[in-house]
This record gives structure tokens, sequence and C-alpha cells, in this order.
């Protein structure tokens, strides 16, 4: 398999698979290995759709957790290649598949109400001045709401999903009073909300929530995760998330 530039391939322990990484363009983070753990998986058949999909990382993960077909989306071709090749690698063909475009064609190209479970690791940030965005268009779009809004995520997942399915997003915080307004106003009840915390005694920096559509008014608030222990060394929770019952041999 053939490399691209600074282009690396990584190991995703807990899963046993490889994945393509660069620094320069995208290397995913620990939210999204936290939305594929949170989200719900149909284990034996479904159809699964994730939207900004980068390099690929979730359909990789969700592939160790369900039988059914997962399809990523991804508007930036250099990402949606590096997503094609690390699913050649690792020889899930049969079940993953990439598509490049645009999440919010993807109703009127896919069908809409296809999908069983709808994910997201969407842009977190408002799209700043053009001199204050990053300088790295990779990057710039990865983060922030330059070639969708959060409105254009849950709409599009809405739109996806089938009555009673699920849609999954990871973002942060200080967004949840706008996700919940928007997923109610697109027919979704939210669900399951999940605060994660860098430490005991920091404010939350990450949320995950799920809703269903067309669901039933029943908020569940799961049990805080946290990253980090008092000596600043990945807790037991987020060991197992990341490296299975592997030691980390990278300390």
């Amino acid at each position: 398999m053939k490399l691209i530039g600074d282009e690396r391939l990584d190991y995703l322990l807990a899963e046993d698979l490889r994945i393509i990484q660069s620094p320069t363009v995208f290397s995913f983070s620990l939210d999204a290995v936290l939305l594929s753990r949170f989200t719900y998986m149909p284990i034996q058949k479904g159809n699964i759709i994730d939207l900004c999909t980068g390099n690929g990382i979730i359909p990789l993960i969700l592939s160790t957790r369900t039988k059914g077909k997962v399809i990523g989306v991804e508007i930036q071709e250099r990402l949606y290649d590096m997503a094609v090749r690390s699913i050649a690698y690792n020889k899930l063909e049969h079940q993953l598949e990439m598509i490049h475009g645009d999440l919010k064609d993807m109703p009127k190209e896919l069908g809409f109400g296809k999908f069983d479970v709808v994910t997201c690791n969407p842009p977190y940030f408002a799209t700043p001045q053009r001199d204050k965005q990053n300088l790295n268009e990779h990057l710039a779009i990865a983060r922030h709401e330059i070639l969708c809004t959060l409105e254009d995520v849950i709409r599009a997942s809405s739109q996806l999903v089938k009555q009673g399915g699920k849609i999954a997003l990871v973002h942060r915080p200080g967004r949840l009073v706008d996700i919940v307004e928007l997923m109610r106003k697109y027919g979704v009840e939210p669900k399951r909300i999940q605060f994660v915390f860098p430490k005991l005694g920091k404010d939350a920096n990450t949320l995950l929530i799920e809703g269903i559509k067309g669901g039933n008014s029943d908020l569940k608030m799961l049990p805080p995760i946290f990253v980090y222990n008092g000596e600043n060394e990945y807790t037991n929770e987020i060991r197992t998330i990341l490296y299975g019952d592997k030691e980390d041999d990278t300390r």
C-alpha cells in the first residue's frame, strides 16, 4: 500500500486495525473514538452512515461493533482517499463504503429514511474571519463550520434516519442547547447525554448526545467520563477504550 507525503500507518490497538493518518491533513481525536463507543449499534444487520467521516476512523471502529453496512461521507477528496485506502488495507470493502460528497446532498442521493443509525463528529467552531482561520485548509474545514453548519448536520441526519432510528453526535458542551433545539426542530428527541471531563475538578469539554427520530421525551444522563487521573495518566476507562486489554506500548 502506498503512503503519500507525510502519511503514516497507525494502529487502532483496541480494534486490531490500521488507519492512514497525516499530521498536516488529518489525525483523528479521542472524540471520534468516544463517539464510536457511545453510539447504539445494531449487532447483526443494519444500515449506518457516518457524516464528516474524515479519514474513516468512526466506520473502522464501528466495523468491530456491528455486522451491518457502514457508509462514510467526506467532502475533502484527500481525506476520502485516505479512508478508502485504510478500508482496503484492513480488507473491509465488503462492509465499509466511502462516498466523496457533501452531507447536505446525501438525503437526495441515498434516499430519505434509509438508515438505522447516523453518526457525526462535525466541525465544532463557528467560521472565524478569513485572517483568523487555520492556514491549513484541511484542518480549517475539519474544525470550523466552513462547508457545513450544525443545522446542516442535524437536518441531513434527520432526513437520512428512519423513524425510530438513532442519531449520535459528539460536540462541545457549549452547543448543547443549540443541539437540543435543532434536534427537536427536525423531529429528533434527545434520549442520552454523556459529558466527558479532562479530569476530576475540571469543566467538561466534550459532549456525547444521541436522539431518536420521532421518539418520546425521556432523557437519560449517563455517568461522566474522565480522561485523565490525578497523575495525568489515562484513566482505566479511557485505556480500555483506546487499547482494549493490551498494554500501551508507546510509553
